[in-house]
């Protein structure tokens, strides 16, 4: 028996193809968006490839419709009938963008067209992908963890436009919420750095970091920590908020055990991914070096305002009221590099 259906936003990605096959296994009907229903296929066929079950065409239980958050077209079609949605989708640039606004505003504005259109189609309650991004930035060096009721500082100087993008967005989710919400609820995930198992070429931002590593594309290692997840476990986690009744108008911060330095995730590719781990390099670039690089580099730009931070990040919310228990890092880091190995995605 169906447990009825299931929105979920940028259904081509990487977070939201794992959703999908935790939900089609859950007995959930799932109608996924897309762009462009040239995606259908691919979707179809990465799913088949991990036993995702009922993804065939004929068979009902996935569906694509075609709906960008830059426009209102096709939310009211994709959001009619449906239980509950999991707004994945979120624009995440490989670079800085030119102005803030390039991710501010479809990133406010497409959270704000999902949440209209579940409203006003009856559904129970939407499960929006945040990020730490949201809660952890703009501060200054602290021994108190961070947890869920804290924010980024947008007024912080050197603030990048992704973390912005981020809180803003999810302040707007909730000012919705509660000033014409009516009876949506709304539940909040805050995933640190998504790693985990590589389903095709379109991925995470984050698992940039591990085959920047393996192939050799980072001469030196930056003093960079950063809080790891599986993706599979990011899937678990928003379902496990989309149907648990303490769940409604929570945020969950969801990491494993701890943050990551850089130099330990090059060093667990080293210890355990042999020969394919060769390139990665096993010195730290001084601190001094990516700050006299940052003019002259986007990607310096976005790590820039985070070099030599460390932070303590807190699961314990998700652990007890939700029941959430992650896997640990080591284990997310050796499965993006052996997906990205299985997949021919790594330099030869």
């Amino acid at each position: 028996m169906s447990e009825g259906i299931v929105l979920v936003t940028g259904g081509s990605g990487f977070v939201a193809t794992h959703c999908i096959d935790q939900l089609l296994r859950a007995g959930y009907s799932v109608r996924a968006t897309v762009r462009s229903l040239s995606r259908e296929p691919e979707v179809r066929a990465t799913l088949k490839s991990i036993g995702a079950p009922r993804v065939e065409s004929g068979l009902g239980a996935l569906s694509f419709v075609t709906a960008d958050l830059s426009s209102d077209a096709g939310w009211a079609q994709a959001a009619s009938g449906c239980r509950y949605v999991l707004h994945v989708a979120s624009p995440f640039p490989p670079h800085v963008p030119k102005h803030e606004d390039e991710l501010i505003i479809p990133a406010r504005e497409g959270a704000l067209r999902v949440l209209r259109a579940a409203r006003d189609a009856g559904v129970q309650r939407v499960v929006m992908t945040s990020s730490f991004a949201a809660i952890g930035y703009g501060h200054k060096s602290r021994t108190a963890a961070f947890t869920e009721a804290d924010w980024t500082n947008l007024a912080a100087p050197g603030t990048a436009a992704y973390p912005k993008s981020k809180t803003i967005a999810e302040r707007a989710a909730w000012d919705f919420i509660a000033r014409e919400g009516g009876s949506l609820q709304l539940s909040v995930i805050n995933p640190t750095g998504i790693f985990g198992p590589v389903l095709s070429a379109d991925y995470a931002p984050s698992i940039l970091i591990v085959k920047r590593l393996l192939d050799g594309d980072i001469p030196g290692i930056p003093n960079l920590s950063f809080g790891v997840v599986d993706v599979r476990d990011v899937a678990d986690i928003h379902l496990r908020a989309m149907t648990h009744p303490a769940a409604n108008g929570e945020r969950f911060l969801a990491l494993s055990d701890g943050e990551s330095s850089m130099l330990e995730v090059a060093g667990i590719l080293k210890e355990k991914m042999g020969r394919i781990a060769r390139n990665v390099p096993s010195r730290r670039v001084p601190d001094w070096v990516i700050r006299l690089l940052t003019p002259f580099s986007s990607d310096m730009k976005m790590i820039a305002p985070e070099i030599g931070k460390t932070k303590i990040i807190s699961n314990e919310k998700a652990r007890r009221l939700l029941g959430w228990s992650p896997r640990p890092r080591e284990e997310a880091i050796l499965a993006t590099a052996e997906s990205l190995q299985r997949l021919n995605l790594l330099k030869a």
